[in-house]
């Protein structure tokens, strides 16, 4: 998109990613209400690539990664009204730009985005193990 821009933005507020949270629908599944623990989230992480529609944030790509091996991509999330226009997508091919190709790129999928993941050819990972989070 052309009026779309992408950045590192690792000094992303609390209150603009607990928007882009909500206008993306995944604050169904993040404690988007809870702006002290979303600001821990973003503070504990060391790669957030932003997508911006003039000073407006629409997109957000929030990882943990040790630049040399792997990257655990934690929060993908596009505004509802921007979805289907290629910014995940391209959220994610910055995210594998900025990391470079040594390094695997891990997420888990929200079941709704299941089929976002298989359209964009991210193979699954049928051999992964989980310890939920208790709150």
């Amino acid at each position: 998109m052309e009026n779309i821009h992408y950045q590192l933005e690792p000094q992303l507020s609390a209150e603009e990613f607990q928007q882009v949270l909500q206008d993306s629908g995944l604050d169904q599944r993040r404690p988007a209400q809870d702006l002290a623990r979303l600001d821990r989230m973003l503070r504990g992480s060391n790669l957030i690539l932003t997508a911006r529609d003039g000073a407006s944030l629409v997109g957000i790509a929030r990882s943990v990664t040790d630049s040399a091996y792997c990257c655990y991509l934690s929060d993908l999330a596009v505004s509802r009204r921007l979805q289907g226009r290629g910014i995940g997508r391209e959220l994610i091919e910055q995210t594998r730009r900025t990391v470079g190709l040594e390094v695997s790129i891990i997420l888990h999928a929200a079941p709704a985005a299941v089929a976002f993941y298989e359209k964009i050819g991210m193979p699954p990972m049928p051999d992964s193990f989980w310890y939920k989070r208790e709150r």
